[in-house]
């Protein structure tokens, strides 16, 4: 899929989308997919303001180290976790296990 070039929280929204269910990515892997070098805090800026879309998978998107680190934007506690381990993945202490089995690339799952 092609990538439209908007502003950069619509950029981030896009890959949002296409992450598949089961898998996760990371604030700096989606940095890096739209050209923005050291720009994770940028997409971290872009998810804390996706509370208010629709049918956007923002889930999927931890930190580095697969922490849920955004997990206090989904309103009630545990509701982050719980929305991943409904796709198959196993959280423990707010980590995602074997995270590099669950990680998703979208630079190399996408042409750019």
């Amino acid at each position: 899929m092609k990538i439209e070039k908007e502003n950069v929280f619509d950029l981030v929204y896009q890959i949002v989308r296409l992450i598949p269910a089961g898998k996760v990515t990371t604030y700096g892997a989606i940095a890096a997919c739209i050209g923005l070098k050291s720009g994770a805090r940028m997409v971290g800026y872009a998810m804390a303001s996706a509370h208010q879309l629709t049918g956007l998978p923002a889930h999927r998107v931890v930190n580095s180290s697969g922490m849920l680190t955004g997990k206090h934007h989904f309103g009630e506690p545990g509701r982050m976790q719980g929305l991943l381990e409904a796709e198959g993945l196993e959280i423990k202490d707010d980590r995602i296990l074997r995270f590099k089995d669950y990680f998703w690339d979208p630079a190399t799952a996408m042409d750019l």
